[in-house]
């Protein structure tokens, strides 16, 4: 006859329980009142490339001077008292979800303090950034030369500051994530989490128990202790659902729920949890065609499409393309440390390019001819297709008079000084004028350059 087992009863013994905490597949660490690590199990020796001996110890301030792990958890956690979660990266490169759990005495002190992490391998598809400094309109990488772009950027002002849910739509690669981004910086949400993820790039089962979470023992081969979602980590900030088209119409309707609502169920729970988040989503798919097909809920559409912003494609705000190319070429000479330039025939044939894939094909492009060029990239460096447009891309660019002629060898100059000196009274001592005319054509040609300055 079998017998209840009363889990008050059970003794384990401190070698077996560090055993078992070994098994484990997160990180866990425990540190002390005074925030030394008095235990490590051994997935942290895979995280930060050390034996955990050398851990065993050591101080919170100490690995976090030496970027053993950013940002630092325990501030906040040690002024609320209560779990708190965050995404941290590890010297490792490890892209980190980290919850700590304080354990507190008779006078409500934190006692110790129990973290545990688990590996984000699906980074680049789920991201959360948290407190992060506001940015500039260039530093974003949206550049609005053209009347679309700043017409859409002086709309994003006007619905930023509202909790409206937003439906971003148009193809791919035009910058959708980087607008939405853009949005949740100039709203009254930008010092929350900013959650980032991709429905396409998620399967089903795994998207629903990352977004929602579950609870203990929900399902074979979950996390015993069961695991916070990541829509109650980024409770107060935005959610961005980016290719909301691919999501399957069972997650739908949850999802109708959160907004509707603003709550839902762990998997394998029965308490609602109460949430506060604006959701902005983004599609390439024809969201009315997937409606009449079956494909996508028309309450949810509704629901999204409270304010509609259509991004439009490169080709169809060629103003931006040189700017565009000179923001993504100073970029990547800070990320590679270089100072390449590009020559005019080259910046002509990509001006005049139709670029399908759009801005995402753009910097691409521009962060490998930084990468394989010499210290100037010319048009021999340009992948064959522009090869082949060479002559009708030449011909949409040539300087249809004088005037237009000289227009764009000034600019040529003057952004080539500036990029090199980064001081309009060494540039005007470099191309021998004066400067206060350095100054005027420096304002002029050069204020995304002087932006990243």
């Amino acid at each position: 006859m079998n017998q209840s087992i009363n889990p008050d009863n059970i003794e384990i013994a401190g070698e077996t329980l560090k055993e078992l905490l070994d098994y484990s597949s997160d990180e866990i660490f425990i540190f002390n009142r005074d925030r030394q690590i008095i235990y490590a199990n051994k997935v942290c020796e895979k995280n930060y490339g050390l034996p955990r001996e050398h851990l065993l110890g050591k101080y919170s301030n100490d690995l976090l001077e030496k970027k053993y792990w950013t940002p630092a958890i325990y501030p906040e956690v040690y002024k609320r008292k209560k779990p708190f979660s965050i995404i941290q990266t590890t010297n490792m490169g490890i892209e980190l979800l980290t919850s700590a759990i304080p354990v507190l005495n008779d006078k409500n002190e934190v006692e110790l303090l129990i973290t545990t992490a688990r590996e984000l391998k699906n980074h680049k598809i789920i991201t959360l950034n948290v407190n992060k400094k506001s940015q500039t309109q260039e530093e974003h990488g949206i550049i609005s030369r053209s009347t679309k772009m700043k017409g859409i950027l002086a709309f994003c002002q006007k619905v930023g500051i509202t909790d409206s849910t937003i439906l971003i739509q148009g193809e791919s690669g035009t910058g959708k994530g980087v607008l939405a981004n853009y949005i949740h910086q100039i709203s009254k949400r930008k010092n929350m989490p900013f959650l980032t993820i991709n429905c396409a790039a998620i399967p089903e089962e795994l998207l629903e128990s990352e977004l929602f979470g579950y609870t203990r023992g929900a399902f074979t081969g979950s996390n015993p202790s069961g695991k916070m979602g990541l829509l109650e980590v980024a409770n107060n900030g935005t959610v961005f659902l980016d290719e909301i088209g691919d999501m399957s119409l069972s997650l739908q309707a949850k999802l109708l729920q959160v907004i509707q609502d603003k709550e839902f169920i762990p998997i394998g729970g029965q308490e609602k949890k109460k949430v506060n988040i604006r959701f902005i989503a983004a599609t390439n798919r024809d969201l009315v065609k997937q409606i009449e097909t079956g494909q996508f809920r028309e309450d949810l559409y509704y629901r999204l499409n409270v304010i509609d912003l259509t991004l439009p494609p490169l080709r169809e705000r060629k103003e931006d393309i040189i700017p565009l190319i000179y923001h993504y070429l100073n970029k990547f000479n800070q990320v590679y440390e270089s100072n390449k330039l590009i020559s005019q025939k080259c910046l002509g044939v990509l001006a005049g390019y139709s670029w399908p894939g759009n801005i995402r094909q753009l910097a691409n492009l521009i962060e490998k001819l930084v990468i394989i060029s010499d210290a100037v990239i010319d048009f021999h460096d340009l992948p064959e297709t522009f090869h082949k447009k060479q002559d009708t891309d030449l011909q949409l660019n040539e300087p249809r008079t004088l005037d237009e002629a000289i227009d764009q060898a000034k600019e040529y100059m003057i952004r080539k000084s500036y990029q090199k000196f980064k001081s309009s009274r060494k540039v005007a001592k470099d191309l021998q004028i004066s400067q206060t005319t350095a100054t005027k054509l420096i304002q002029e040609y050069c204020g995304d350059l002087r932006s990243i300055k």
